[in-house]
């Protein structure tokens, strides 16, 4: 699989609206047709469904890597992950949904091996934040969020990605990275409070 430039994957993205047909149904239809000749051996569909899905999971490995040239080696070894497992996508519900799920757990697994999860503090030190209602996150814009949210350590950034992103629950998300629901909770409240303090310091 050939790797591609940094800039490719951003200014090629699309909204769903100009796939073919303009409706989400028609754009996974799309995808699990191209996931059905990638099976066969077609390497034009094999490019074709990189090129589709790389704009779509670069921002999610973005995420929780937090630096673009990280995110990049995330993005090629998920789609390894991706085409080595097609046989394993059962044809039914959402395949970028499904390939989505590949590239989280690509990335939670590059942080388990450099230890990026551990706590960077006690529980102990963790303090609330106030009502959700008052957050200025909630009314922030998503790029600048977004912007922000990767500079939050490594295991704030992560739980927050997992629960307000993703939508896991802190019991999923203490199952996928081995902590506590507290210590997920934890994080969370923390990211939140870090995240609260930068806005209103910008």
């Amino acid at each position: 699989m050939q790797r591609f430039g940094k800039k490719q994957h951003l200014n090629s993205r699309r909204d769903l609206k100009n796939q073919p047909g303009g409706r989400e149904e028609d754009f996974n239809s799309s995808l699990r047709d191209l996931a059905e000749a990638c099976k066969r051996g077609d390497r034009s569909a094999q490019r074709n469904l990189f090129d589709t899905l790389a704009p779509k999971m670069f921002p999610v490995c973005l995420r929780y890597m937090g630096d673009r040239e990280t995110a990049e080696d995330i993005l090629q070894e998920g789609f390894v992950t991706l085409f080595t497992r097609l046989d394993s996508y059962s044809g039914e519900g959402s395949f970028e949904g499904w390939a989505r799920k590949i590239f989280v757990n690509t990335a939670l697994m590059s942080l388990r091996r450099t230890d990026a999860l551990k706590l960077s503090e006690s529980l102990e030190t963790a303090w609330g934040i106030g009502s959700d209602g008052d957050s200025p996150v909630r009314t922030m814009g998503y790029k600048e969020l977004l912007e922000l949210i990767s500079q939050l350590p490594a295991g704030f950034r992560t739980v927050f990605n997992l629960h307000v992103i993703e939508g896991y629950s802190h019991k999923e998300i203490s199952k996928m990275l081995g902590i506590s629901e507290a210590t997920s909770r934890s994080q969370l409240q923390r990211a939140r409070m870090l995240l609260q303090k930068r806005i209103k310091s910008s």
